[in-house]
Formats: C-alpha cells, sequence, structure tokens
C-alpha cells in the first residue's frame, strides 16, 4: 500500500470509532441498570405530553445496541469495511430514533444528531482509508 492512499483524514475515521465505542458503552450501561433494576415504567414529560417507555424493554434494546456499537466501533480499527456499513446503519437509525424524542430533550437529541451526521460522514467519506491504515 502506498503512503498517498492514508493522509490526515484517517482521523476522521478513528474520531467515528471513538464515538461508536464510547456510545456503546453508554448504551451498555444504560441497559444494565434497566435490565437489572427494579421493574417499573419511565415517564417523561414535555409541554403537555406525557411518554411512558417499558423499562426492561429498553434496558435489553439498549444492551443489544450497545453490543452492536462496541463490535462496530472495534472493528473499524482493524478497517473492516462491514463495520463501516453498520456504522454508518446505526448512526443513521440513531439519528432517526432522536427525531422522537425531540419534543422532550430537544437539546440533547440536537447534539446526538449532529454527532451521527459527523460520524456517516466520517464513515463515508474518509472511511476507505481506516482499511490502508490498518494494513500498515
Amino acid at each position: 500500500m502506498s503512503d498517498s492512499a492514508t493522509t490526515g483524514w484517517v482521523g476522521w475515521g478513528w474520531f467515528a470509532a471513538i464515538i461508536l465505542l464510547t456510545a456503546g458503552i453508554i448504551d451498555v450501561i444504560y441497559g444494565l441498570i434497566a435490565v437489572i433494576g427494579p421493574d417499573s415504567a419511565y415517564f417523561l414529560s414535555g409541554t403537555g405530553d406525557l411518554v411512558l417507555f417499558d423499562v426492561a424493554g429498553w434496558g435489553w434494546w439498549h444492551l443489544i445496541s450497545g453490543a452492536t456499537l462496541i463490535l462496530a466501533g472495534g472493528a473499524l480499527f482493524a478497517g473492516a469495511t462491514w463495520a463501516r456499513v453498520l456504522g454508518v446503519i446505526l448512526a443513521v437509525l440513531n439519528a432517526i430514533g432522536q427525531l422522537f424524542l425531540l419534543p422532550v430533550q430537544p437539546w440533547w437529541s440536537l447534539i446526538v444528531i449532529v454527532l451521527d451526521i459527523l460520524v456517516i460522514y466520517a464513515l463515508t467519506v474518509h472511511g476507505r482509508e481506516l482499511k490502508t491504515a490498518a494494513a500498515r
């Protein structure tokens, strides 16, 4: 592999991997807390709206999605193409999910959507360089 195939922009791919790993670890922690904790429901209230979550179902979802994010983030450091595809799919799904929480948690949802967009950008535009960098 030539050195010209890898540029300084490979850092964007590493940024995406770190964001996915961090989100995965946080999701696993949230999931464990929800699954191990007492059976209950979680209520959020916004501007006149009430949102109800089943905590156990929410916990299992976060455990599974967190493990998937950790797997994809770790594989990105090895330059795996499937991890780039999975990372983009998970970031898109997360951004869409954040749109549903926008009325309840507007600032947090906007921050997460921006991070998702940055991850999608990093993996689609500069993701190929991860494989070249990992091969060195």
